[in-house]
């Protein structure tokens, strides 16, 4: 992987082209086109689909601890290749390179973690109310998986769908993403060098309507996961449940992030800004909208400020870099409109603002403040290096502003104060909440939201669950 692969699918053990054109790969930090991916006929959904069918079969018939085995096979052949890994991710995605290393590195681990998942998926005993009956509750692979994977993190989010599959034997199709497919095809080389049977793990990219519309209502796929913006994943949804599907919707995000005025302020500065601009921003569970109480107000927005105005953007295959380029000239436009609303009803940019340059999709990282609640900012989720600070009062207005969008995937706190957390724990409407640090996405955690960011975990014990169907076996003996 000296240079930019083409990508292709992978269909029942064996990588090849698509029957359909392929489409182009275009570096983020040049608008350079690096390659191309192959793109997935009907046709080719139908090899996919009888292969996952055959491959399900082969692969609910293997020992728990025999895929684990194998799943810790597939985590160290991806440690061992994760520096060309990563370099092709942050040639396709814009991430800096140090990023890219991250993600790799962490999907191993979450291969790992649900390796161990596999031997331990314990069915139970339910005492009988006579001495001759036996009632025994008992997992099963719910069947073939459907998986949609996003653009923003190529192996992270396809690796937790993968891994919980294949740990609790089902087959799966991958819907890798188009506009980052190298990466997430070397997620997938690294399970069939690892020795995985053909068909019980398929990739496949294309037109995204296209493979979802037809992929959903087949009836060889049992479940479908699914990360994406919410608009999307209610039209999946809707799809899915016409036709009796289980899903697991891991969905956009607005998440709040509320500092106290006696928390530690240059610690939150220092984490939040961090967490702000991984990515570029381009992160579902970043924090957008910054509560800070009244009176360390100033304070934190001249930290944030001084925060965003160090952060070196460039090529992220450049040393010292540490925000790359949007992923795609969208989320510039995005970004741009998003600010100029905002400016429009009455913010100020605090810092930052303004497209870099004319070559590749760099955004300066970005702080408005005033911004009022009619601005599309504090509604919209902005996806991108824009942090929008705010101040409040006391803590019920702080929860209510917390509290006020339909979203529900993540948020976070500072303070110093038990009494706070304990009530933050209990009054903030968001799948995640966390503290005085940033202990999200860890693979042993649960990962997911309510309201419009969707529901079902792709991460901890929860995210198996979803793929077990539960028998009860009731039997009478003797």
């Amino acid at each position: 992987m000296a240079a930019y692969p083409d990508t292709q699918l992978y269909i029942n053990g064996h990588w090849r082209d698509g029957s359909d054109e392929s489409l182009t790969i275009v570096n983020p930090a040049s608008d350079e086109v690096i390659g191309r991916v192959s793109n997935a006929s009907k046709g080719d959904l139908d090899e996919a689909l009888s292969a996952a069918t055959a491959g399900f079969e082969h692969w609910r018939q293997v020992s728990a601890f025999e895929r684990a085995k194998l799943m810790h096979d597939a985590a160290k052949i991806l440690r061992d290749r994760s520096q060309a890994i990563a370099r092709v991710m942050t040639l396709e995605q814009g991430k800096p390179l140090a990023e890219s290393k991250a993600e790799t590195a962490g999907a191993a681990d979450t291969i790992d973690w649900f390796a161990e998942e596999a031997r331990r998926a314990y069915g139970r005993l339910i005492p009988p109310r006579a001495t001759h009956i036996r009632q025994m509750v008992v997992k099963e692979p719910v069947g073939p998986v459907a998986a949609f994977s996003p653009w923003n993190f190529p192996l992270n989010q396809a690796v937790r769908k993968v891994s919980a599959a294949l740990a609790a034997g089902c087959s799966i199709i991958l819907k890798g993403p188009e506009e980052t497919p190298a990466s997430c095809a070397e997620l997938v080389r690294a399970f069939a060098d690892a020795g995985l049977p053909a068909g019980v793990l398929n990739l496949v990219f294309g037109v995204p309507a296209d493979i979802s519309n037809y992929l959903i209502p087949h009836p060889v796929i049992r479940k479908i996961s699914f990360t994406g913006s919410s608009v999307v994943g209610k039209q999946l949804a809707s799809l899915a449940g016409a036709h009796m599907k289980r899903v697991t919707m891991e969905l956009g995000g607005h998440a709040p992030a509320l500092v106290f005025d006696d928390a530690d302020i240059d610690l939150a500065v220092r984490l939040l800004a961090g967490a702000k601009f991984r990515n570029a921003g381009q992160v579902c569970v970043a924090p957008t909208r910054f509560l800070i109480q009244e009176s360390v107000y100033e304070r934190f927005l001249d930290g944030l400020v001084k925060a965003a105005e160090a952060i070196n953007v460039g090529d992220g295959l450049s040393d010292g870099v540490t925000m790359g380029p949007l992923a795609n000239a969208r989320r510039v436009e995005a970004m741009e409109a998003l600010t100029a609303d905002a400016v429009m009803r009455g913010a100020k940019i605090a810092t930052g603002g303004k497209r870099i340059g004319n070559l590749g999709n760099f955004f300066q990282p970005t702080v408005l403040t005033n911004a009022p609640q009619d601005a599309r900012v504090l509604s919209e989720e902005p996806f991108g290096p824009l942090a929008i600070v705010s101040a409040f009062s006391d803590y019920a207005s702080a929860v209510a502003e917390a509290n006020r969008l339909p979203y529900g995937l993540a948020a976070y706190a500072y303070t110093t104060s038990a009494k706070t957390s304990a009530g933050l724990a209990r009054d903030i409407e968001s799948g995640m909440l966390s503290i005085n640090h940033h202990g999200l996405a860890l693979p042993e955690l649960p990962f997911g939201g309510i309201k419009d960011s969707g529901y079902g975990s792709e991460g901890g014990t929860e995210a198996m669950e979803s793929y077990f169907n539960t028998k009860l076996v009731t039997e009478a003996v003797g």
